[in-house]
């Protein structure tokens, strides 16, 4: 998945190497990767220190603080990206008959991680008196690979809509939109790229009835020609089903917007747990998924939301105690490589045990293991690569932490002691 050679190329590549220095890219990138993320090591001078125990030398602090530049930031960024391309290759889910027409389900949300105020120049925060930067990550995730397909690093004041960038990638993949997506201009741009989307319903939205699919009971009413607010659901209206008129602004073009209507379809299915109807709107035709099926599709974006809090409680996303930009930038990459160097073990781990079942893993469960077993995985990869570390190492790197960087400095008990 990483390759030595992959990773010097490509640290070459990023400008992160120039020459053969101390700093070994290989070396820093496990270091990092497993040694930052399954919170072996927090901060930069204890990673420092994990380094030239793995890697045998001995480095100032201000070598190893000096690496943190954008540099770093491009390398590691590109190490992420590489790593969601090799775990797209070997999906973890096979979609069912129903979903056979489309090639994934995909879940657009974002994250925030809190920054110390004096970076809000930078990563500002939303309107708050109390919290003045913040930076939101970005994540485009695949229900099928059961991983991210795109992260993004954003000032935590951007738009949700400036998040998802919709184009011809998205033909034959079902989009779960979250509320803050909900925008029926979108909704028409996906279906104009052949794609398909599941969002739940705004409270204020009032769209108007123009066709029935399936309803039961609604006591008898008209349901063409009246709007959503017209229609007081009961816990007994468990199937309804109809197609739903909707009317926007397109996109303004030389100062003009023109008014467009779109058709989609709406559902309600009633949720005995929080004993209310919830509303979806979607493109995808009852012929392929009925009223439950969508319901069901969409509570796929649960999985989005157990990455994040796999990553923010197992990989130190939501910990990062540094004031330097770019260590800031370069943290939450490394806390996403450690996710994808996770998912991708535990692939392993089950084809090592095909009769195993390895479903009854949780993925809090499984990264719980993996963070309890960082520290050997760690020691393995670098025996791999030929550098085991002896006690003299570690010697060397306590007799370099352990002198005194005040030597000069007039102490009272000098006088007391030969």
């Amino acid at each position: 998945m990483f390759e030595s050679k992959w990773l010097r190329s490509k640290a070459i590549e990023t400008g992160l190497v120039e020459r053969e220095r101390k700093i070994d890219p290989v070396i820093m990138f496990w270091t990092l990767s497993i040694g930052y993320g399954s919170q072996l090591y927090r901060t930069l001078i204890e990673l420092k220190r994990e380094y030239e125990v793995r890697g045998k030398v001995t480095i100032s602090d201000s070598s190893w603080h000096d690496r943190f530049t954008p540099e770093l930031v491009k390398f590691l960024r590109e190490c992420v990206i590489h790593g969601i391309e090799q775990i797209s290759q070997e999906p973890s889910r096979i979609l069912g008959k129903r979903l056979a027409s489309f090639r994934d389900v995909m879940i657009q949300d974002s994250t925030i991680i809190r920054l110390h105020e004096s970076l809000a120049d930078k990563w500002p925060a939303t309107r708050s008196k109390k919290v003045a930067a913040g930076v939101k990550v970005a994540f485009l995730t695949s229900a099928v690979a059961n991983s991210p397909k795109s992260i993004s690093i954003l000032p935590e004041n951007t738009s949700e809509m400036k998040t998802l960038k919709i184009g011809p990638w998205v033909k034959d993949i079902i989009l779960l939109i979250d509320l803050g997506f909900y925008k029926y201009q979108l909704f028409s741009r996906i279906v104009e790229n052949g794609g398909s989307f599941v969002s739940r319903v705004k409270s204020n939205s009032n769209p108007l009835i123009v066709g029935i699919n399936q309803v039961g009971n609604c006591h008898g009413i008209d349901l063409i020609g009246k709007h959503l607010k017209d229609i007081q659901l009961e816990k007994s209206d468990a199937i309804f089903d109809v197609n739903v008129e909707v009317s926007f602004d397109r996109r303004s073009y030389r100062g003009e917007s023109k008014k467009d209507n779109k058709i989609f379809r709406l559902v309600a299915v009633y949720n005995p747990e929080a004993e209310e109807h919830h509303l979806y709107l979607t493109n995808i035709s009852q012929s392929i998924l009925n009223a439950s099926d969508i319901a069901a599709v969409y509570a796929a974006r649960w999985e989005v939301e157990l990455i994040f809090k796999e990553l923010k409680s197992r990989y130190e996303l939501d910990h990062i105690r540094t004031k330097s930009s770019y260590a800031i930038e370069a943290l939450i990459w490394i806390s996403i490589l450690t996710l994808l160097v996770s998912r991708k073990v535990y692939s392993i781990v089950r084809k090592l045990n095909p009769d195993a079942k390895m479903v009854r893993f949780t993925q809090l469960r499984w990264s719980n293991i993996f963070v309890q077993n960082s520290s050997r995985l760690l020691s393995a990869i670098m025996e791999y690569l030929g550098l085991e570390q002896d006690f003299s190492t570690v010697l060397n790197v306590y007799s370099s932490e352990a002198l005194d960087p005040h030597v000069n400095r007039e102490r009272f008990r000098e006088g007391l002691w030969s």
